[in-house]
């Protein structure tokens, strides 16, 4: 039987790399395997802010894609973190009479900081997108206007 607690735990700490998609499907599981590729676009785009700098265009698009990705994981264990044992039975077709599925202080905390520190990387990638857009903007109109 899968622990609900486990499942929060792993979509808010190793998420990026599918590992809660991994404990509850097992490694068929596609989109698991497809979680990794934004996360790695992400820490290439902080390896290319590192080796050109922060006016480097390709690096704003693709380190959001890391923000937006933690965010998404540490949504979903908000999600799995919040569910009732009813639905939590339901959702991974136990029996109703099945011990699983309670919200222990495990879940509560792993719920608190999934929304704390999800709620600042979204944030933050949302700022640094939107920053690095206007800055370009502003330089491609001092280009047009000379």
């Amino acid at each position: 039987m899968k622990s609900k607690t486990t499942t929060a735990w792993l979509a808010f700490t190793l998420g990026i790399f599918g590992a809660h998609r991994f404990y509850l499907r097992g490694f068929g599981d596609v989109l698991g395997w497809f979680l990794p590729i934004p996360t790695a676009l992400g820490i290439y785009g902080i390896e290319r802010v590192r080796l050109y700098g922060l006016d480097d265009a390709a690096s704003w698009i693709l380190i959001p894609l890391l923000g937006f990705t933690f965010a998404a994981c540490a949504l979903t264990a908000i999600v799995y973190g919040l569910m009732t044992p009813e639905k939590w039975k339901a959702y991974m077709g136990y029996p109703a009479d099945a011990a699983v599925g309670q919200t222990h202080w495990g879940t509560v905390i792993a719920v608190v900081f999934s929304l704390l520190i999800g709620a600042s990387v979204l944030m933050s990638s949302i700022v640094f997108s939107f920053q690095r857009y206007f800055e370009y903007q502003v330089v491609l109109a001092r280009e047009l206007s000379q």
